[in-house]
């Protein structure tokens, strides 16, 4: 095994996948990933109507346990702004305008940071914690679990930004040095064959999963908030 990994290793065995095939892996993987995000989700819906019903010795949610509506509503805003401008972005991306996509995606890249932003200032904000009462402690466990869904999507869509713009200038189709966009030193060549033509892909996997991170995030304000 260790061999596999070695600096001797012989990567002209590894190397070379048919970029169609990757680019079916990255859309496929996207929605399996969004699929597993939703079930994820569907616990906290579950819990919420469950103890809800349940209202222990009338402890649901005692008084005094109000997160901030202003806060919980831009935060939620900015997620689904942030799936919009970027669905919009790919359909610039698939026109053959990705300075176009570019832009959108680093403005949809900054909506999901203020996203963050927002609920960190909700949570300092807000004066309980996740012990005072059974709505609380669904609150605190339903918005901290999509915060950090939200922060590992940004931190994807970010990957395929900064990929695009520091390629902006190499067509899809032209191959970059051997190894460079991997990083490995080592390598000699790419282990999918013009790995640029994934852009596009990728960009569409995470549009896919922002959208239903979106609605993920707007059945959680309409539950958590108005209901």
């Amino acid at each position: 095994m260790s061999e596999f990994v070695s600096e001797r290793t012989s990567y002209h065995a590894v190397e070379g996948e048919p970029p169609e095939l990757a680019s079916r892996n990255v859309i496929t993987g996207g929605h399996l990933w969004a699929s597993a995000t939703c079930f994820f989700f569907v616990g906290f819906l579950f819990a919420y109507f469950y103890l809800r019903s349940l209202d222990n010795g009338g402890h649901w949610r005692p008084k005094g346990v109000d997160p901030s509506t202003v806060l919980g509503t831009l935060s939620t805003a900015c997620l689904v702004g942030a799936a919009v401008v970027v669905r919009v972005g790919l359909g610039h991306q698939r026109h053959g305008r990705p300075a176009r996509w570019r832009r959108e995606a680093a403005i949809g890249l900054a909506l999901l940071l203020a996203t963050l932003g927002l609920q960190v200032g909700e949570w300092a904000a807000q004066d309980f914690g996740p012990t005072q009462g059974a709505y609380a402690s669904v609150f605190i466990g339903w918005t901290a679990m999509l915060f950090v869904f939200v922060t590992g999507t940004s931190y994807w869509l970010e990957t395929i930004v900064a990929t695009a713009i520091r390629y902006r200038n190499v067509p899809e189709e032209t191959e970059p040095p051997p190894g460079h966009a991997s990083g490995d030193p080592f390598r000699t060549a790419s282990d999918i064959a013009h790995p640029l033509s994934l852009v596009r892909p990728e960009a569409t996997a995470v549009s896919v999963y922002l959208i239903v991170l979106a609605v993920i995030g707007v059945i959680s304000w309409i539950v958590l908030y108005l209901i």
